[in-house]
């Protein structure tokens, strides 16, 4: 009897590990990316360095005076701590952001010129997913709690 337990349950676990080893490289399947989510902060924070940190600031401060319009029109890259705005926005968006970049019209106003470039064909939607979950990790609970109402409103439209 023990071995049929032993077995079922070798069999199960080796089921479960073929699941997340097909799942590596796509996007959680929720609409909210969740920074509780270990796992998937610790696979954020490297990207973050590599990819977002040159401009965002390595401890997402963002650029300086990243309010005031450069000469060419463009504002510097804002923080993604809870100073800035980034928060302000459902998961879905800052997901569309990262892949496409700024879009005038879509996730920008119209006629808006960004520096932000997309990444889509640089990171996985895991990726993509990952780095959001890092930043998240880094705000406090009450602006954390507040873009996750944004997002979970925005998901049930």
């Amino acid at each position: 009897m023990n071995r049929k337990l032993l077995l079922a349950a070798a069999i199960a676990a080796a089921a479960v590990g073929t699941v997340g080893l097909l799942r590596q490289g796509q996007a959680p399947d929720t609409a909210y990316i969740d920074p509780a989510d270990k796992e998937l902060v610790s696979r954020g924070k490297p990207v973050y360095a590599q990819h977002c940190a040159a401009c965002h600031g390595a401890n997402l401060e963002g650029q300086p005076e990243w309010r005031k319009r450069r000469a060419n029109g463009r504002l510097p890259a804002p923080p993604h701590d809870e100073t800035g705005h980034t928060w302000h926005h459902p998961d879905r968006v800052l997901v569309d952001i990262v892949k496409h970049g700024l879009v005038p019209g879509k996730t920008a106003p119209d006629g808006y010129q960004s520096d932000m470039p997309g990444y889509a064909a640089a990171l996985s939607d895991l990726e993509i997913n990952a780095v959001l979950a890092y930043i998240k990790s880094r705000w406090p609970a009450e602006v954390l709690e507040m873009q996750k109402n944004v997002t979970l409103q925005q998901a049930n439209k």
